[in-house]
């Protein structure tokens, strides 16, 4: 009977490792190779359930589809702009058809469509307290706005014996015609993007109330303190909400604050 060594022995078991090893190797690859083999048409099958999905996803529901504007955007920008100036021109005490600011993106869109032209979107009115004082509202075209845009403005305009005029830019207006307008008009001449009235700022639920003090009242509040307007804290004419309203200097502004953060109180201030 024959023994092997030990060396032989460690032999053999090294050579058995190495086949096992290698049939491992062999049974890998080859469940690889299949799962390589059945998994392109999984992806295809994947790929045609996402194309179903999507499909799902692209269909919109009326009630959305509804709500989307599919209209040009310098329409809305428009109606946006004019709509607020409206409002700007009833709480400054004008006399405000209901109509005009009611009108809904549709209804002007069909009044645009009638006959397009940016004249169309001038509006006047008077003052309520003083019909004597008109004021207009105009639009300025969409190029630069340059000094024969203000004197064609203006020859537009003197007949109508206004006390105050405002102007909507779509563009920007050179240094030399906005010089113009102080030389040309007479009046005061309100100047606002178009951009700037696309919302109206008065309507922020942080912004506080503002009362215009009447000449009695300004002088009862300058006695009873013993100080001169000047001496108020002050309100820049060139202020979002002095714009608004048309705060004119040596104005005098009560500011009523109530909310949760500021609590309830009252500051005046002198528009300068």
């Amino acid at each position: 009977m024959s023994h092997s060594s030990p060396s032989q022995q460690s032999f053999t078991t090294i050579e058995s490792a190495e086949s096992a090893t290698a049939a491992t190797s062999i049974e890998t690859a080859e469940s690889t190779t299949a799962a390589r083999d059945v998994s392109p048409p999984a992806a295809v099958s994947a790929a045609r359930d996402m194309e179903v999905d999507d499909v799902d996803v692209h269909e919109v529901p009326e009630c959305i589809a509804s709500m989307i504007d599919r209209g040009s955007v310098e329409s809305h920008r428009l109606f946006l702009a004019r709509r607020t100036a409206m409002e700007m021109l009833r709480d400054r005490g004008y006399s405000v058809p209901e109509a005009e600011i009611a009108r809904t993106l549709p209804e002007f869109r069909a009044w645009w469509a009638e006959k397009p032209g940016i004249e169309r979107l001038a509006f006047t009115t008077t003052l309520v307290s003083d019909p004597s004082k008109k004021v207009q509202l105009v639009f300025c075209p969409p190029e630069p706005v340059k000094i024969a845009t203000i004197r064609e403005i203006y020859l537009q305009t003197k007949e109508e014996n206004l006390s105050r005029l405002v102007l909507i830019l779509q563009s920007k207006i050179l240094s030399r015609a906005r010089e113009a307008i102080k030389e040309i008009f007479k009046f005061k001449v309100d100047i606002f993007q178009a951009t700037d009235l696309l919302v109206n700022i008065t309507k922020h639920v942080l912004k506080p109330k503002h009362e215009v003090l009447s000449a009695d009242q300004k002088a009862k509040l300058l006695k009873e303190y013993n100080v001169e307007d000047s001496q108020l804290p002050r309100m820049l004419e060139t202020d979002a909400v002095a714009r608004y309203y048309g705060f004119d200097k040596g104005t005098v502004v009560k500011v009523i604050y109530d909310g949760e953060l500021t609590g309830k109180r009252v500051a005046y201030r002198c528009v300068f």
